[in-house]
């Protein structure tokens, strides 16, 4: 008896143990499917060569998206690199219910016998691919908000009605398509929605309507310029002008008048250059941005971006400039901290004044009053001249800059009310550098007395006896030159 205990113990040890390949089957176990091909009795190269062709099949296959209103597409599934990825899958097919102990085969037959076996198949997809189709071909139905805008006339402001939009993102259009192959696709044709976004409107009508107040205005006078800086600030002025700004919105004035370019208006004036006055498309904007900084200031709208020039400037006070530079980067920007939207009017006179006014909802109280103080707290003269020999220039050539001092200074912000002063804020302080008379002295010639004359007069530091020098010199050479249209060698 006890010897048969023992044998029945050792065949119970035998039958739970676990199956290895050599004890498993050839084939799949019947209800075994591999997205949603059916490989019940296959072996793994008929099982594998089963499942390719569906894959081949799902190439074919074309997913018909929905973008917007009416908007539908075709993605061709062959336009996307679809790949098959889990091809491992076959052999973990192979082996369900065909492995483990006795218990355990017993248990994965019994569960396929209920209720089947599925495998995945798991793609992948040039998601490159997917990006251009959606740039290319579903965009194209956004539509997107148009903003209502206020018009100024002589009779005072309209509205301009805008639209709410409807948009589809990219970014997560690309992702809906994409999640949808890999993660829910049977790999036949069918079709899909993409999300839209509603693209709501920043003010409605009645919040435009209530923009009729003069919230500032700032002037500057630029009746010394030359027709060309002339047109270009009258330039600037214009692209500015009409624009609607929304609460919260930020405006850059950059943004607002490039490019310098020809194209865009623009004409070569004198702007500032590492301390010298040098001609550039666009000479003088920034007597546009300065006048605008000054209008925001004192409607007391948020600056988030100002730079005061290299040099002092000479229409406005000490810290009431604002610098626009391109190659620097430098720009003027400010938001819209209202409650409601502001309109910005900018025009230019007959008599050469540039004037920006600002519109919008006064909600600041009639007896409190705004006004901006410059303090110049050191002024650096310029006591020493400058020479700059150019072998780019002949002897006799010379170009003079004038001297510009330079200033430490910072702006004030005094609010009174009922006439009292309340408070002082400093709003900014300015650095502006000192730039000593400068010369470009011409010193190309192949004459050793014109040659030891300059060089002697550059030696000596003064501009003005550099200028006498090369005047001499050029009164000689004038002198001793044939008359026009004589033979110079008789």
């Amino acid at each position: 008896m006890k010897k048969l205990k023992i044998a029945m113990f050792f065949a119970l040890v035998a039958l739970c143990m676990p199956m290895t390949a050599i004890g498993a089957e050839n084939v799949i176990y019947a209800g075994v499917t591999i997205g949603g091909v059916d490989v019940s009795g296959m072996s793994r190269e008929a099982a594998t060569s089963k499942v390719n062709e569906a894959v081949e099949a799902a190439q074919n296959a074309e997913i018909t998206i929905h973008c917007i209103e009416d908007g539908t597409v075709v993605l061709p599934i062959s336009d996307i690199d679809l790949k098959w990825t889990n091809t491992k899958v076959v052999s973990e097919a192979l082996t369900y219910g065909n492995t483990g102990n006795f218990i355990r085969r017993y248990k994965d037959k019994k569960d396929i016998s209920k209720h089947g076996a599925e495998y995945r198949i798991e793609y992948s997809v040039s998601t490159d691919a997917i990006d251009k189709f959606v740039e290319e071909k579903c965009l194209v139905f956004n539509r997107e908000a148009k903003e209502a805008a206020l018009e100024k006339t002589s009779n005072g402001f309209s509205v301009v009605p805008g639209h709410t939009g409807i948009v589809i993102d990219k970014e997560e259009a690309v992702a809906f398509i994409t999640n949808f192959l890999l993660n829910e696709w049977d790999g036949n044709s069918c079709e899909i929605t993409l999300p839209s976004k509603i693209d709501n409107l920043k003010a409605n009508a009645e919040d435009l309507g209530k923009v009729t107040e003069l919230l500032a205005t700032a002037s500057t006078s630029y009746k010394t310029s030359g027709a060309d800086r002339s047109a270009n600030v009258a330039n600037g002025c214009r692209l500015i002008n009409g624009t609607t700004l929304y609460p919260g919105e930020e405006f850059s004035t950059y943004e607002s008048i490039k490019p310098f370019s020809v194209d865009n208006g623009y004409k070569m004036a004198g702007s500032y250059l590492n301390g010298m006055v040098v001609d550039s498309l666009g000479g003088g904007i920034c007597q546009v941005s300065t006048t605008l900084y000054n209008a925001v200031l004192k409607a007391e709208l948020e600056v988030t971006e100002r730079h005061n020039h290299s040099m002092i400037v000479s229409y406005v006070p000490a810290s009431s400039d604002a610098a626009i530079a391109e190659s620097s980067g430098k720009d003027f920007k400010f938001v819209n901290n209202t409650e409601y939207p502001i309109y910005i009017e900018g025009y230019t006179t007959d008599e050469k004044k540039i004037v920006f006014n600002i519109y919008g909802y006064e909600s600041r109280p009639a007896n409190r009053t705004v006004e901006y103080v410059s303090e110049v707290l050191e002024t650096i003269p310029a006591l020493t001249e400058n020479i700059i020999p150019s072998a780019s220039y002949p002897v006799g050539y010379i170009s003079v800059q004038s001297a510009h001092t330079g200033y430490k200074s910072r702006l004030i912000k005094v609010v009174k009310v009922d006439g009292v002063e309340e408070s002082r804020e400093v709003v900014n302080s300015s650095n502006y550098k000192m730039v000593p008379r400068t010369a470009v002295v011409g010193i190309a010639t192949a004459d050793p007395t014109a040659a030891a004359q300059i060089s002697e007069a550059i030696a000596t530091g003064s501009i003005d006896y550099c200028r006498s020098v090369a005047g001499a010199w050029v009164a000689s050479a004038l002198a001793v030159a044939p008359p026009a249209g004589a033979d110079a060698n008789p």
